[in-house]
């Protein structure tokens, strides 16, 4: 099962999105973005190049000029190929020539630029050697919110990719977890999102009894045995969209105390689902999962934020977190997912993706958030 194909992003999805980020960068007082190969890369263009290269490629916008990809040669027939090529100009350079020259040309040499995180030093300071005047941020400080904002076509895809990992939990919960190590379990966690139409899966938690107390636990040779909460956490990329989703299961019948823990996390994110709407601070969706788990007496166990953007990558802005004033916006997609964590003892984590709607929230996950027992 991999469902139907997502409908194709066509060359004028991506000029809209390389015209909004070249305006979003004048309104923040940018002479332009510079966009190395990585998500953003792909994102504003459609193009991922074959290989990681030391060959410097380099997007390059700035408001009222056309964009300019500056490619490696060689990778030149690649790069033709994107489907948002026909919106851009392509400027390639040789082995032997200076990329740094080329791109210079087509900057204000006394310019600040927004530059993707994921651009190699080693370009960022040939570029300001050749440019001094020049100065840089980082994309995410200088524009945190540029991909935030989903349109129906990627919510598609967000919704897809969902779908796909409830699937795979549904599958999950009815294999055999009591003697069997946690490394097992997550490879079967990563054979279904795959099954399911994942091309990428980035990460499978299975955290059994103590391990369930770390929120990034590695799964490893610890075998899951009768008693013992485990903590699942998975997700990946479905047709270039994320999925990332959460849930506790128990081998065999709970405690009281491990019921009740669960019940509290369940409520606590219930809370922060339905503190989602349009104008609401991110910060709200963190406070009201974390007042819940607080009122109960367990809020020095609550040790990471409540949520997280999801996009073209499964991290990233918004951040639902104290201090983030940031108001929701309709298409905005990010995880709830508040937990406690027992050092020592047991974990419980539930996690939903939920996009804002014009009148508040929609889970893109709809697993049972209630206990679920396994064997």
């Amino acid at each position: 099962m991999t469902g139907t194909a997502p409908v194709p992003f066509t060359a004028d999805d991506y000029k809209a999105r390389m015209d909004r980020a070249a305006r979003q960068a004048a309104d923040a007082g940018l002479a332009g973005l510079l966009v190395a190969p990585g998500p953003d890369l792909v994102w504003l263009t459609g193009y991922a190049p074959p290989a990681v290269t030391e060959r410097l490629t380099l997007l390059v916008l700035a408001a009222g000029r056309e964009p300019v990809l500056v490619v490696p040669t060689l990778e030149a027939p690649d790069a033709e190929k994107a489907t948002g090529a026909p919106a851009l100009t392509l400027r390639d350079w040789t082995d032997g020539k200076d990329p740094y020259a080329l791109t210079a040309a087509l900057l204000d040499g006394r310019g600040r630029f927004g530059v993707s995180d994921n651009a190699w030093a080693l370009h960022l300071l040939g570029l300001q050697q050749t440019l001094p005047g020049t100065s840089y941020v980082s994309l995410t400080e200088a524009l945190p919110m540029l991909r935030a904002v989903k349109d129906a076509a990627e919510l598609e895809r967000l919704a897809a990719a969902g779908a796909a990992a409830d699937a795979a939990f549904e599958e999950i919960r009815n294999v055999r977890f009591s003697g069997r190590r946690e490394s097992e379990v997550a490879a079967d966690l990563a054979a279904l999102l795959r099954r399911f139409g994942h091309s990428q899966v980035d990460f499978t938690i299975v955290a059994s009894g103590p391990n369930g107390a770390n929120p990034h636990h590695e799964a490893g040779d610890r075998r899951i045995g009768r008693g013992d909460m485990v903590v699942l956490d998975f997700g990946g990329l479905k047709d270039g969209y994320g999925s990332d989703t959460s849930r506790t299961v128990h081998v065999g019948e709970p405690t009281e105390e491990e019921s009740r823990v669960h019940d509290l996390v369940r409520e606590a994110q219930e809370a922060g689902f339905r503190a989602v709407r349009p104008g609401a601070a991110c910060q709200d969706v963190d406070r009201a999962a974390r007042a819940v788990i607080t009122a109960a007496g367990y809020g020095e166990y609550f040790i990471h934020r409540t949520g997280h953007g999801i996009g073209v990558t499964t991290h990233e802005p918004p951040y639902m977190i104290e201090g983030e004033e940031r108001p929701l916006v309709p298409g905005m997609c990010f995880s709830v997912e508040p937990g406690v964590y027992l050092p020592g003892r047991f974990g419980v984590r539930i996690e939903d993706i939920v996009t804002v709607t014009e009148d508040g929230g929609r889970r893109l996950n709809d697993t049972e958030r209630g206990m679920v027992t396994v064997d």
